[in-house]
């Protein structure tokens, strides 16, 4: 824990946020290791108290029974949330950020109900080695929270300053997204990303189904490559009876058709917002902000081994996004051009050291 993304980083993260709450506000610190406790307080720069208790030794009496006292997949993570659970919260919206750096197995079911109490949770990562990323956001989704890795004081200063007022206050319940292109105009269309938070259709407009949260200032962005007809961009060979409506019907202007379901806060029942996208809304030139995010799903896509790029290569991405920099305040787009070409490198190396032993 004393490692400098670890611990040290914690604090710098958490001096960030303490002058973005409230007077109403309150932060609470829980430690779980062996046992599970609200910690005590302690200045910026000081170590928390040692409880006496953790220095018995692991086969003692009083911690065997203290282990018993959390059912089988309760310890670590899971247990510190329930020792968080039994204190008590302000009146208003609930917001719990759990900050994760190791493997403890935590109940998904656990928090999917507390969620459904009203207590949301975020998941904040640190540290390298043993943080198991995949399991954090599986946490933060049945929470209806969000997830963060943090691993320098800027991106601390991003979640828990630029983004914390979304990640606190919750302005819509279950969203939910649906699209429905026209066969009319669009051959072909794929979403990029969001494989962990696809809905049957039949669940879109059931209020039963459970869905993300939006916060305050909040923004989420769906990536669709579509190939509209006749374009030469479709990939797949053409379905024997899934041929275009025609006449009236098709639409003919209209691309697609989206809708959003919401709930408000403490609200029960769902509400409906739809809306056509039109044929004339397509650009000859896309936005700067779409080019980078494009950048970005190839940059992934091609760390996955590249099957959905065609022809993209790493020089292809850098470019793009280098040409989509834009303003860049805080300089989160540069860092990730460092990284595409960090990428570039490191799989320029491994394919000689391929070749090398192919040859061998």
């Amino acid at each position: 824990m004393q490692s400098p993304d670890k611990l040290p980083l914690l604090k710098q993260a958490f001096a960030r946020l303490v002058p973005q709450l409230r007077e109403q506000d309150r932060v609470s610190i829980v430690v779980y290791a062996g046992a599970a406790g609200l910690g005590p307080a302690a200045d910026a720069g000081q170590s928390p108290r040692r409880d006496p208790r953790r220095a018995r030794p692991p086969g003692s009496r009083r911690q065997h029974q203290r282990r018993r006292r959390h059912p089988p997949g309760l310890r670590g993570g899971a247990a510190g949330l329930r020792a968080r659970r039994r204190q008590p919260d302000p009146a208003g919206h609930r917001r719990r950020l759990q900050r994760r750096h190791g493997r403890s197995r935590h109940p998904k079911t656990w928090v999917a109900d507390q969620r459904r109490s009203g207590i949301a949770l975020s998941t904040l990562g640190f540290g390298e080695g043993n943080y198991n990323d995949a399991m954090a956001e599986r946490l933060a989704d049945a929470g209806d929270g969000n997830h963060a890795y943090i691993d320098t004081p800027d991106e601390a200063r991003k979640v828990l300053v630029e983004q914390m007022q979304a990640t606190l206050l919750t302005i819509a319940n279950d969203v939910k997204i649906q699209i429905e292109f026209n066969p009319a105009q669009v051959a072909e269309y794929r979403l990029v990303g969001y494989e962990n938070r696809l809905l049957d259709r039949e669940d879109f407009a059931n209020d039963r189904v459970d869905a993300g949260d939006i916060g305050a200032g909040h923004e989420v962005t769906a990536l669709y490559e579509i190939a509209l007809v006749g374009s030469g961009g479709e990939r797949l060979p053409p379905l024997r009876y899934g041929h275009a409506s025609t006449g009236s019907d098709a639409k003919s202007g209209e691309l697609a058709h989206l809708r959003l379901r919401y709930k408000l806060p403490w609200q029960e029942n769902s509400r409906l917002i739809e809306s056509p996208i039109r044929r004339a809304s397509l650009q000859a030139r896309s936005s700067e902000s779409l080019r980078f995010a494009t950048a970005v799903a190839g940059y992934a896509d091609l760390l996955r081994g590249g099957g959905n790029v065609g022809d993209w290569d790493w020089n292809d991405v850098a470019a793009s996004a280098r040409s989509a920099i834009g303003e860049d305040r805080w300089g989160l787009r540069g860092e990730f051009v460092g990284l595409v070409e960090s990428a570039r490198h490191i799989t320029a190396a491994d394919g000689g050291a391929a070749q090398a032993i192919a040859g061998e």
